[in-house]
């Protein structure tokens, strides 16, 4: 694992032509900016972690493969008022204000690359006295990697709230993946968490520059996006609805969720922390519509009558309340077995092609398929058993 001093040491050490002199690092703004990423996130919370390291995290390329990344803002000074963040300028507990320059932020992220510690960038930030300034500073560090250094590593770089077009489609040309968190499920739930930001022209019209201009550069892992979940009071029902709108009308690739955690000075101190259930059931509620391909209004069925998920599995839920028969697996469709608890992508296609040379004959051979028998097994019919009763199923 890297220290944060070993982080520092190696920038100071390193010497590029281009660069000049060794770049002199602060560990403590290594740390201040590494820590301020906090609520930005690349991955599903439980994806790997390097545990109590600011400014490395692992994340997905578009490939699929896991990388490191330097995870870091290029300044935690930000004119906005976000009341659940430790950098807004509402946050009673100042934190002194660090900021790199492009070339300090090459010189460290060079250091760490050539050292084999990461194999890229995570650059977010907050948006200065200018997003604007800001956003050509990011821009810039990413072109020198590029352009001067060669870098082939992965970069992801956050598109500040009403950053110039201009800018965002630099950004397009040197990254792999860029986004811009939607922290809200809706403009009222926006107006609650930060006054400062305008959702349809600050951040919805900017996916949509994103969008639009997908067509022009090369961005292998597409947008991202984020919501603070449990901020804004906001329902798991609005999010779904607002994640659908993004998948659909915005094309993002993935949405992250990130439950609210209160933070000391902030305006929302004193709010309740959301449970970390809650942000995992959002994620098992996404993967149903991007990979099971469920449809949104089978999905809706996992929701309460005031829009929440339980602390339980949603597509158990889902089968209880549509599912009015077994499923025999000997002749089901591929999308008939993905909609039985306990069966996924890999078994269901198993199950399709050994039943293309053998009929399946028990549970057993289900289980070293890779079905989760005791979850299936209630919506099974093989070879006319089955182990419940559909009344047993919704008691």
């Amino acid at each position: 694992m890297v220290t944060l001093e070993k982080m520092a040491h190696l920038a100071q050490e390193s010497r590029f032509d281009s660069l000049g002199p060794a770049v002199s690092i602060d560990p403590e703004k290594l740390g201040a900016l590494g820590e301020g990423t906090r609520h930005d996130v690349c991955a599903s919370t439980f994806s790997p972690q390097s545990p109590a390291l600011p400014g490395i995290c692992h994340a997905f390329a578009h490939d699929g493969r896991c990388v490191s990344l330097f995870k870091t803002l290029y300044t935690n000074y930000c004119g906005h008022q976000c009341n659940y963040c430790t950098n807004a300028t509402n946050c009673s507990r100042k934190t002194r204000a660090f900021s790199y320059t492009p070339e300090e932020l090459v010189g460290i992220t060079l250091s760490l690359y050539r050292s084999n510690y990461i194999e890229g960038l995570f650059l977010s930030s907050g948006s200065g006295r200018n997003e604007d300034c800001i956003m050509e500073k990011m821009v810039e560090t990413a072109r020198i990697l590029r352009e001067k250094h060669d870098f082939n590593g992965y970069i992801h770089l956050k598109v500040l709230p009403g950053a110039d077009r201009s800018h965002i489609q630099e950004a397009m040309e040197l990254a792999d993946r860029v986004s811009i968190n939607l922290e809200a499920a809706s403009a009222s739930h926006m107006n609650e968490i930060c006054a400062t930001k305008n959702y349809e022209s600050d951040i919805l019209q900017r996916q949509r520059y994103i969008r639009d201009l997908m067509s022009k550069a090369n961005l292998p892992a597409g947008q991202t996006t984020q919501l603070v979940v449990g901020a804004g009071k906001e329902s798991d029902e609005e999010i779904f609805r607002r994640v659908l709108y993004e998948y659909q009308e915005i094309g993002v690739r993935r949405a992250y969720y990130s439950a609210f955690s209160p933070q000391k000075g902030t305006p929302f101190a004193n709010r309740e922390p959301q449970p970390m259930w809650r942000e995992h059931r959002l994620y098992q509620m996404d993967w149903l519509y991007r990979i099971y391909r469920f449809h949104p209004q089978e999905i809706e069925h996992a929701f309460d009558e005031n829009g929440f998920l339980q602390n339980s599995d949603p597509k158990m839920a889902i089968a209880r309340e549509l599912m009015d028969s077994p499923v025999d697996p000997n002749i089901a469709s591929y999308q008939e077995l993905l909609r039985v608890p306990g069966i996924g992508p890999r078994s269901a296609q198993r199950i399709v092609a050994l039943r293309q040379r053998q009929p399946i004959a028990g549970k057993a051979e289900l289980a070293s398929l890779g079905v989760r028998i005791k979850r299936a097994a209630p919506f099974l019919k093989i070879n006319g058993w089955r182990d419940a009763t559909l009344e047993m199923w919704s008691a």
